[in-house]
């Protein structure tokens, strides 16, 4: 009877699976597989050994790109915010702001979810966009998330504040938002609060001189649930 030894596949990336997602809290939110997936600094070359059942063994050996600035710890962009004085407000806020002293919402959403439903007036610039690469690592990546069974994975967009300074000018009001949104606020669960795409577009902006940036506070699920005005491009 012939004997199978293990398959050992050569990929680039960090010591856990985790590290090959990028740094966000609930991409697809509330009713998607993802969760909480954070990236982790490489500092070089390493090599990861995860045994599969019928004894599959996957080996990564590649390189992980430097740590970008939406990839930073949570704590230290919680932090920033702060000192920005960043302001959340809810549904309702937003939309007075809207109205009242021309504050543009920023959808940070994928185009996809920005045309099936968004606020009247709202600018879409994507924070996270679909892998478009084929490099060891992207390759890599695409095998991470299947592993967690999403085939679909996202990446930073490159492009996001080069998008945002094209569509308003630095000294704009603005309040970001995504789906869930996320919070400051800490709580007896989340004692530093809760990232979000939207904090994390957020925490990019004011790195890159934009001073008058608000974060929508339960995101685009609440507004809808509120059944604040909607519109769509499909």
């Amino acid at each position: 009877m012939p004997v199978f030894a293990p398959i050992a596949l050569q990929y680039s990336f960090t010591s856990s699976l985790h590290s090959l997602v990028p740094s966000l809290e609930a991409t697809r939110d509330h009713n998607s597989r993802w969760g909480k997936v954070r990236s982790y600094k490489s500092t070089g070359k390493r090599s990861l050994h995860q045994n599969i059942k019928r004894g599959l063994t996957i080996q990564s050996t590649a390189t992980k790109p430097a740590k970008s600035p939406a990839e930073e710890d949570w704590k230290i962009k919680r932090e920033v915010l702060q000192q920005k004085r960043v302001r959340s407000v809810d549904a309702k806020e937003a939309l007075r702001l809207q109205k009242e002293n021309n504050f543009v919402i920023l959808d940070v959403r994928p185009e996809a979810e920005f045309k099936e439903a968004h606020p009247p007036d709202a600018i879409n610039v994507q924070i996270y966009r679909l892998i478009k690469e084929w490099t060891a690592w992207d390759i890599a990546r695409r095998a991470a998330f299947a592993f967690f069974g999403i085939f679909a994975g996202t990446e930073e967009n490159p492009e996001f504040i080069q998008s945002v300074e094209a569509k308003l000018d630095k000294n704009a009001k603005i309040i970001v938002a995504c789906s869930a949104g996320g919070t400051m606020k800490p709580s007896q669960n989340l004692p530093e609060g809760q990232q979000s795409r939207s904090l994390i577009a957020a925490y990019l902006l004011v790195l890159n001189g934009f001073t008058n940036v608000f974060h929508l506070e339960g995101g685009l699920y609440s507004w809808f649930k509120e059944d604040l005005p909607s519109v769509s491009e499909e």
